[in-house]
C-alpha cells in the first residue's frame, strides 16, 4: 500500500468507530473487535503490517496516526462493553421477583473458643490480684523443663512428663509452663520480688483418651519475696477459687507431692452440684481436685540464682482443660479439639 492509501484506509477505519458505539450486544461487540483489532485480519492490524514497506518519514507520520487510532477504537470498545453489561445487569434485576419487606439473610456471629475464653478469665483474676503476666518457649532446654525445676534425670516425675524431643538431651516440647519461672527469676535475680502468672500451651507423649491430651493448657502463679508463707499461698488461692467459681466455694489443701515445691498440697473445692453430699460429677467424694499448689522448693531457688535463707515462695498451676469441663460438664476433652460447631455452640 502507498502512503496515501494507508492514509485513507486509516481515515475510513476512524469513522467507523461508530459501529463500535452502537453494537446492539455483547457477541456483536466481540464480532466487531475481531473486524477491526484481530491478530489475524483485523482491519487495522492489516494496516499496520503494510507499513513495513514505506519509508521512515511516512512510517512515522502514519505510524503514530495507526496508534492513535488504536488507542481509540480500544476505549470505544471497553465503553460499550461496560455499557452493555451494566443493561444486561439491569434487565437481570428488572426479571427478578424481589420482596423488600422480607427480611435480610444474617450471617452467623463467630464468637472465642471455650478455652480461650477460659484462659482469658483465668488471666483477668489473676491480673486483678496483681499478678504479671509472663511468658517462654514452646521449645525448651531440659535444664529449665526438669533440671532447674529439682527433677534430674533418674527422678521418677519425669516418667510422668514424658515429652517430644527435638534433639537427645537437649531440646523438647516443654511439658509445663514452670519453665517460664525460672527463667523469669532468673531475670529478675535477687533484687524485688516476683509475681507472675505464666499461661500457655504445653506438650506431653500422652495417648489421647476423655481426660488426656498431647496438647493442653496451663496457668501457674508464683510469688517470689522475702518472709512468704503457706497462709499466704491458701489466701490466695482461696480468693482465686472464689472469684472463679462463685463466693459461696469452699476449699480444701491435701498433702501431694511436687518435684519442684515443698510442702505440696493438691487443692479441692467442694462440688456445686451436691454440696459435698457426692454424686457422679465428684465420683461421690464431695469434692473436685482443681490444681496442684506448694511452698517453691529451695533447690529450685538456688538454681534460679535465689538464697533459700532469705528468699521464699509459693506456685501453683492448673489445667485450663479441666478447669472448663468442669465450668461446662463437659465429659471428653477431645471436644475441645474437634472444631465440632454443635458443641462449640453450645458450650456456656
Amino acid at each position: 500500500m502507498t502512503p496515501d492509501q494507508v492514509e485513507s484506509a486509516l481515515q475510513g477505519l476512524d469513522s467507523g468507530l461508530e459501529s463500535v458505539r452502537s453494537a446492539a450486544d455483547l457477541q456483536s461487540l466481540e464480532a466487531r473487535r475481531l473486524e477491526l483489532l484481530g491478530r489475524k485480519d483485523g482491519a487495522l492490524t492489516n494496516v499496520l503490517k503494510s507499513l513495513k514497506d514505506l519509508s521512515v518519514e511516512d512510517k512515522r507520520r502514519l505510524g503514530s496516526m495507526a496508534n492513535t487510532l488504536r488507542v481509540k477504537m480500544e476505549q470505544a470498545l471497553d465503553e460499550r462493553k461496560a455499557a452493555l453489561e451494566k443493561e444486561a445487569l439491569q434487565r437481570d434485576l428488572d426479571s427478578l421477583q424481589i420482596d423488600l419487606s422480607l427480611p435480610g439473610s444474617s450471617s452467623p456471629c463467630g464468637r472465642l473458643h471455650p478455652l480461650t475464653r477460659t484462659l482469658d478469665e483465668l488471666c483477668a483474676i489473676l491480673s486483678r490480684m496483681g499478678f504479671a503476666w509472663a511468658e517462654g518457649p514452646h521449645v525448651e532446654t531440659d535444664f529449665h523443663n526438669f533440671a532447674a525445676l529439682n527433677i534430674p534425670d533418674d527422678h521418677p516425675a519425669k516418667d510422668s512428663h514424658d515429652t517430644f524431643y527435638l534433639s537427645p538431651g537437649s531440646l523438647l516440647l516443654r511439658t509445663h509452663t514452670s519453665p517460664v519461672q525460672i527463667r523469669t527469676l532468673q531475670s529478675m535475680r535477687p533484687c524485688s520480688s516476683v509475681r507472675i502468672m505464666s499461661p500457655g500451651r504445653v506438650f506431653r507423649h500422652e495417648n489421647a483418651d476423655a481426660s488426656h491430651s498431647s496438647v493442653f493448657h496451663q496457668v501457674e502463679g508464683l510469688y517470689v519475696d522475702k518472709n512468704v508463707s503457706l497462709a499466704d499461698l491458701k489466701g490466695t488461692l482461696r480468693s482465686f477459687l472464689q472469684a472463679l467459681f462463685g463466693p459461696q466455694t469452699r476449699m480444701r489443701l491435701r498433702p501431694s507431692f511436687f518435684p519442684f515445691t515443698e510442702p505440696s498440697a493438691q487443692v479441692d473445692i467442694q462440688c456445686a452440684l451436691c454440696r459435698g453430699e457426692g454424686c457422679a460429677v465428684c465420683k461421690r467424694l464431695g469434692w473436685l481436685e482443681v490444681l496442684g499448689a506448694g511452698m517453691v522448693h529451695p533447690n529450685v531457688l538456688r538454681n534460679a540464682g535465689y538464697d533459700p535463707e532469705i528468699w521464699s515462695g509459693y506456685a501453683w498451676g492448673l489445667g485450663v482443660e479441666r478447669i472448663a469441663m468442669m465450668r461446662g460438664r463437659v465429659q471428653d476433652i477431645r471436644w475441645f479439639y474437634q472444631n465440632d460447631v454443635r458443641f462449640l455452640e453450645g458450650w456456656q
